[in-house]
Formats: C-alpha cells, structure tokens, sequence
C-alpha cells in the first residue's frame, strides 16, 4: 500500500538512517510495505528489564513471571500508601503499559473498565503497593499527563538525556524511573505546575516504587531542569547542517515521530515506509488530508498519463479517487480535472478528501454513468483516464477474498463492461489528445490482448516497466508492488 503526502511539514517524518525530506513543504507519496505489530508482551518486557539489573519494581515486590509471561497475582495486598500521588502513580504505570504492552493512551479511561479498583491492581502489580483509589479530578489528570507525556515524548527525552551525566546513563535508565521523569518533565515544562511540588512527589514515587537511590537521581534531575527553565536556558537542538540535521533538530523540538522511510525506486514522489505508518496514521496526517495511501502500480499509471499544468483531464472512473488526487497534486493549481463516477458515495469521498488536500479547486466531481455522460457532454480533454473496473487479479495479497469469489460468468460481463467504458472514454479525448486505460489485473485478456493502437509509454515510465509491445505493466514478485497494466492511446487528428 502507499500514501501520499501533500503540503505536510518535511521534519515530522525522518529516521536516522533514511533520507530526509527537502525542507519545503512538499508532496510526498508513501509505500507501505510493511506493518509491524508484534510488540512484546509487557511482562516478557519487565522480565527483559529484570534480567538486564534494571528493575522497574521495588526489591520487595517483585511479581514473578509464569514461563507462559502471565504475571502471578501478588501473594497478599500490600500495605496501602498515602504518600503517593495516586494519579501520578497510575500515570506511571499507564505509560508502562503503552510503552511496553501495546496498550492505548485511552484504554482504561472509563471507570470499571480499568479505573478505580482494577486500576489499582495494575498499580500494585507493578509498583508494590496500592494508593486510594481514583476520583474524577485524579482521573482527568492521568488522562492529561498519559496523553502529554506521549505526544512530547521525543522532546522530553531529548531534554532528560542532556541532564544526564552520559548518553549510557539514559540508555541503561530502568524504564519506570525514565516514566516517572516524563512525568515529571511535562508537568514543569507543559502543566507549569509549581516546581516544588511536582519535584517533591515524583521524588516519592520513585522512592516508594524503585529505592531511595531512585528517588536522589529524580530529585537532581528534575531541579536541574527547574534551575534551566527559571534561566531560560533549556537544551536546545541545533537547527545547523543540511536538511537532514536540521529536520532531525526540528522533529525533536517539536516531538514528531520518528518514521523510517526509503526513496521509491521507480517515482520521484513516492517514498516506502516499512514499518511505522501506525504513526502517521495515530498522530492525524490522513484524517487531516496530509496524507493518502497508495500503491506505487497507481503512481506508475498516472505518470503515463503524463498530466501538466493548464492540461484539461476527465478520470472515467475516478473513486474513491486515489489516481485523480495524485494528478490534481501534478497540476501545480492550473488545469482541471473532471472526476465521474457511477457511485454517489465513494465520489463524496473523493470530494472530501480533496477539500482536506486543497486540490479542490482544480478536481470537478460529477455524478454519473460514463457511457451516457459520453453520449451528452459536448467538451472534449486533453487527456482522458479510465482506470477501468476489473478482476483485480493485480492486487490478491491486499484482496484475498478475490482468489475465491470471482467467477468465470463474472470475467466475461467485466470484459463486455470494460469494452463499453472504453467506448465511452473514447468519444471524450479531442483531437491529438491522449487515453489511457489502465487496470489492477495482470490478465492478458483485459489488458494486452485487446486490440489498441498505442502510443509506447517508455518516455513516460522506466524501461523495466514497459513491456516489448510497448504498454505499461508491473508485476507484483519482479517489483514488489501491485499488478497493473495501462495503454496509452493517441486520438488521431
């Protein structure tokens, strides 16, 4: 899968072994080719932390994992602790839990799905002891300081590292005392909550929890970020050297994921995200139209389309619209694009997503059947794409359902369907002007074995691409993207 960016900030996606973004905002496009998901369980986690002599728990509370990687329930309540923030704890271990167990900031924020007593089960599991239990004001507060302490995250320990005596330091800190200075981080930097308190009860903390040792280094830390802050001196990344450090600077300051990424091989415009599209989808970028998700295959035919600016285009068949929102970001605001589709839905869709891309102005949506549209409408385009209707044997490692529910009966009517489209488009493109018919199948009988007088697309694609007869087609094993297929025809004059 791919997606694309479009007048997205170029530092809020970087890795440090991937290229960087140029420092205008841009139009990007991402190919996701892969989605990890498999974080270790929390405990496997704690038990991990453990046996590298970085406990999170106190020495006296330890739980002991089953060789399955369930916790054990605690032998006996422990002795409840009135010196403890009871929010501050929860927040503690909330963040635990997402850091390590996969879980989600909101997860627990209902009372009796994970608040009150059960929330104090985790607490105790975890910290060795129990708090009073939560009332609405304290829950309000985790919900703020989880959620601020997640979206900082990056900044906060930018911040934490350089207050630490080495880099070995924060990297070998045990991971409940690095949640209990976010904590405390956030709520002197973004809370402005009064120094004393917010150094005197996460000190308690991580007394309570871990040791006294634990609570000394908190203690230092955190007045040495208040002594900065009363200084107006805080650590801040250089914005110096080329794109790349300058992006990696403004990422930090600004706490924007880290998402790994790799230049397409084939497209300009298009990157591959491998792993970490979780993040660009949780942080909004597709939600506010700064992204969308799209194949390489998909790119690829439009490029043989060729679109330019001031260029007059009609896509045939253009919902839910992934084709035509990758033209209209060709078109630099200057030409039009008439976008027809028989379904009324995913067309609104495609209008939506153009508004929150800002290509609205230059994609007109119409509502209709191509091949009565084709008999009525008078104006004729430049260029005309019908990314046809068709068996999408191209695209079965995203539809595997397709492998069992297409049928021969449903292979002749989509061939006798795409004839009557492809009639259609042709009565569309002025003279001198250019069709393109393009599919998400590799099967010759929709594609190649129709009978075309075709322009050779290698001006417009890479040479691996374009095959002896002169047409575009990609093959899922030899490129690593989706199967499609695209002629392009020329009108005769």
């Amino acid at each position: 899968m791919a997606a694309t960016i479009t007048n997205f900030h170029p530092f809020s996606l970087f890795s440090e072994t991937d290229l960087c973004f140029p420092f205008n905002p841009t139009k990007l496009n991402f190919t996701r080719t892969s989605f990890i998901t498999s974080p270790l369980s929390y405990p496997a986690i704690i038990n991990h932390a453990h046996n590298q002599n970085n406990p999170p728990f106190s020495s006296s509370s330890k739980p002991k994992i089953k060789k399955t990687g369930v916790l054990d329930s605690p032998m006996k309540t422990q002795k409840l602790n009135l010196e403890v923030s009871p929010h501050r704890a929860v927040a503690a271990v909330r963040l635990m839990r997402i850091e390590f167990g996969g879980a989600f900031a909101d997860l627990l924020n209902e009372r009796g799905k994970g608040s009150g007593n059960n929330e104090m089960e985790y607490v105790e599991r975890t910290l060795g002891f129990r708090t009073r239990d939560l009332e609405e004001r304290d829950l309000r507060l985790v919900t703020d300081i989880v959620g601020g302490a997640i979206r900082w995250r990056k900044y906060l320990d930018y911040l934490i590292l350089s207050l630490c005596h080495d880099e070995g330091s924060f990297r070998s800190m045990e991971p409940l005392l690095l949640q209990i200075l976010r904590i405390g981080f956030y709520e002197i930097l973004k809370r402005e909550m009064p120094p004393y308190a917010v150094v005197d009860e996460n000190v308690n903390l991580a007394k309570f929890a871990l040791r006294p040792g634990a609570g000394n280094m908190v203690n230092g830390i955190l007045r040495k970020l208040v002594s900065l802050k009363d200084k107006d001196s805080l650590p801040v990344p250089k914005l110096d050297g080329n794109d790349r450090a300058q992006a990696r600077a403004l990422a930090t300051t600004h706490s924007h994921p880290v998402v790994p990424h790799e230049p397409s091989l084939h497209l300009d415009d298009f990157v591959r995200i491998r792993r970490g599209m979780q993040s660009v989808i949780q942080n909004g970028f597709l939600k506010e139209g700064l992204c969308s998700v799209q194949d390489e295959s998909a790119g690829l035919a439009v490029s043989v389309l060729d679109p330019q600016p001031d260029d007059c285009i009609i896509d045939c068949c253009a919902a839910p619209g992934g084709k035509t929102l990758f033209m209209a970001s060709r078109l630099n605001g200057r030409g039009m694009i008439s976008a027809v589709d028989i379904n009324k839905g995913r067309l609104r869709i495609l209008e939506e997503t153009a508004k929150l891309q800002s290509v609205d102005s230059v994609i007109n949506c119409i509502h209709a059947d191509l091949r009565s549209f084709a008999d009525s409408n008078k104006l004729k385009f430049d260029k005309v794409l019908l990314d046809a209707p068709c068996s999408g044997l191209g695209v079965l490692s995203k539809r595997p359902d397709l492998r069992w529910n297409r049928k021969l009966e449903d292979m002749e009517e989509l061939k006798s369907l795409q004839d009557e489209l492809l009639d259609a488009a042709c009565k569309l493109v002025k003279p001198g002007g250019v069709l393109v018919y393009s599919t998400c199948s590799i099967d010759p009988e929709e594609n190649e074995d129709r009978e075309f007088q075709i322009d050779p697309v290698h001006r417009y694609v890479p040479s691996d691409f374009s095959t002896e007869q002169g047409f575009f087609r990609s093959c899922p094993v030899k490129h690593s993207m989706d199967g499609a297929f695209a002629a392009r025809l020329i009108q005769s004059q």
